[in-house]
């Protein structure tokens, strides 16, 4: 099968677009820049927003992985909003052109505070223009695949642990810290629970999701366990031989973190259980 990456060059799409390429299917890759992507790859530099026919430039995929976001760890960025006509026109197009399945990349943060478990039919509240701005998505393009008959993927993302220094998440600030030589990194008490997933397996189950059709609708890209955050920092800290401490109570939680939240992981672990026994789950 042929994919369409978009946000291809950034944080996420670099590890996923080896993911998909892993599996043996194959990727166009699609971003202002495509230096950091796989070679095996094929790269189209350009803005997807301007292209008239996204679906025919990108020569006629049979799935697209929305990908691309901007200011995704700034969540009161008016971007999320001033944006959000442009994703839906372009999911929109590729829709009505010829594009038969569809997957974008949405977050737990559309849920809003929250403290359990969540599944796809948890209510949504979002409490930030990035969540309200993911979460209005969502409905759009539900509502475009239904009336196009096509399949609808919402690919709901949690925490992703990693030590690349080109994220902006609190792995990759600690990343930047200790390769700078800095001896403490200003945290908060850190006893709000998540669900972290690391890198290489988050990037393995959005690949595998995209790659079947059985399991739609929203699918929550994540290990379905609850930890707290400081012992999730401390463990990779020690995990990457880091030289540095937290500085404990230097920052108060974020007002819209919740306490305890976590993904349900029954679709993924279904998913992950097909495709590492080699079944195939793409119907025609």
């Amino acid at each position: 099968m042929k994919i369409l990456v978009t946000g291809a060059n950034g944080y996420l799409g670099v590890g996923i677009v080896k993911a998909i390429l892993d599996s043996g299917n194959d990727v166009v890759a699609v971003d202002f820049k495509v230096n950091h992507v796989d070679s095996r790859a094929t790269k189209m530099e350009c803005d997807l927003f301007e292209v008239e026919n996204p679906f025919r430039f990108c020569g006629e995929p049979d799935i697209l992985l929305h990908l691309a976001w901007k200011d995704g760890f700034v969540h009161y960025s008016d971007a999320h909003i001033n944006d959000l006509p442009k994703h839906y026109e372009f999911i929109k197009k590729m829709a009505e052109t010829g594009c038969r399945h569809i997957a974008v990349m949405g977050s737990m943060h559309e849920i809003g505070f929250f403290e359990g478990s969540i599944n796809e039919n948890t209510p949504c509240h979002p409490t930030t223009p990035y969540g309200i701005g993911k979460n209005a998505l969502r409905d759009l393009t539900e509502m475009v695949c239904k009336k196009s008959n096509i399949v609808f993927q919402w690919l709901r993302g949690y925490y992703i642990v990693g030590n690349s220094k080109y994220g902006s998440s609190i792995f990759s600030k600690i990343t930047v810290a200790a390769e700078e030589g800095k001896k403490e990194f200003p945290f908060t008490l850190g006893q709000n629970q998540y669900d972290f997933i690391d890198y290489p397996d988050f990037c393995a189950q959005v690949a595998a999701t995209v790659s079947q059709n059985q399991e739609q609708g929203i699918i929550n890209i994540c290990s379905g366990r609850p930890e707290k955050l400081a012992d999730r920092v401390e463990r990779f800290i020690k995990e990457n031989n880091y030289d540095i401490k937290l500085q404990y109570g230097a920052f108060q939680d974020r007002p819209y973190d919740s306490k305890a939240i976590w993904g349900d992981s029954t679709k993924i672990e279904k998913i992950m259980e097909d495709s590492n026994n080699g079944v195939n789950r793409e119907s025609q």
